[in-house]
């Protein structure tokens, strides 16, 4: 897929070009966090994205419908994902995938020639993209706890630990989501309800956003739940307030109360 004209004038599609991501970022956990933060527009049928020189820092997100891609357009420009601000306009040709399903896909026997193609990586469809598939589960799970560690030296040490016991509210049986008896207002929020594929780098670039902000940590042994900091508590209100109900994928809205201490 070519990149897009600067002339603009492109017409609303199912695909989306985005331009200005952060170079640093490993192409596996760029592509995953894409998938996370865009599929809350709509179903999306493949990520694609690229290790050449020429094409660092660019990606495509291919979505099954045009008016996802545009709601996805309109609401994530400019949106700091990983400390850069996205942006992002329609693609100016037509994805593979597109293509094949409305029967206008040629073959571009030219690639096979063109240095650009070695290194360009598909994702696979979306439930084989989130490693729901038997015996990979586990290996992703605990690649996202690795990576929130220290395996990217931007945000070695500050993830990953397991915070103390007295911050953890539900370390018995399973209990109703929304907890009985609401902690008080402080700095720390507790996130629950996130999907296995969730790492800290990508709750990051939701809870940055908002003034105060410390660090997260996920708790290894409990997927699906976070602890973010802020500075004080009305920092931490504010992104309360502001991220309650935001669906990291289809499936997940975020339910965020103040932690227990």
């Amino acid at each position: 897929m070519a990149e897009l004209s600067t002339g603009g004038e492109i017409p609303p599609n199912m695909t989306i070009y985005i331009n200005n991501l952060n170079e640093k970022i490993k192409l596996e956990e760029l592509k995953k966090s894409l998938f996370a933060v865009f599929s809350q527009f709509g179903k999306i049928l493949e990520v694609l994205a690229f290790k050449t020189l020429k094409h660092k820092g660019q990606a495509w997100v291919v979505f099954e419908e045009a008016s996802s891609a545009t709601n996805a357009l309109r609401q994530m420009q400019g949106f700091p994902f990983y400390d850069k601000p996205m942006r992002i306009q329609y693609a100016k040709t037509k994805s593979d995938i597109i293509a094949k399903a409305d029967g206008t896909f040629v073959p571009r026997e030219r690639r096979k020639r063109h240095d650009d193609r070695v290194g360009c990586e598909r994702v696979k469809p979306c439930i084989q993209f989130l490693g729901l598939q038997k015996g990979r589960k586990r290996k992703e799970q605990h690649d996202a706890n690795q990576a929130g560690v220290g395996a990217n030296p931007a945000y070695g040490g500050a993830y990953g630990a397991t915070p103390p016991l007295s911050q953890i509210p539900y370390l018995g049986g399973a209990k109703s989501a929304v907890p009985e008896a609401p902690a008080p207002p402080n700095s720390i929020l507790f996130v629950q309800n996130l999907p296995h594929e969730a790492t800290p780098m990508m709750l990051q670039m939701f809870f940055c956003q908002y003034p105060g902000f410390k660090e997260v940590r996920m708790v290894e042994a409990k997927p699906g739940i976070a602890f973010v900091e802020y500075g004080d508590e009305m920092q931490s209100t504010v992104a309360m307030q502001g991220l309650q109900g935001l669906k990291i994928n289809q499936q997940n809205p975020m339910l965020i109360t103040y932690a227990k201490k």
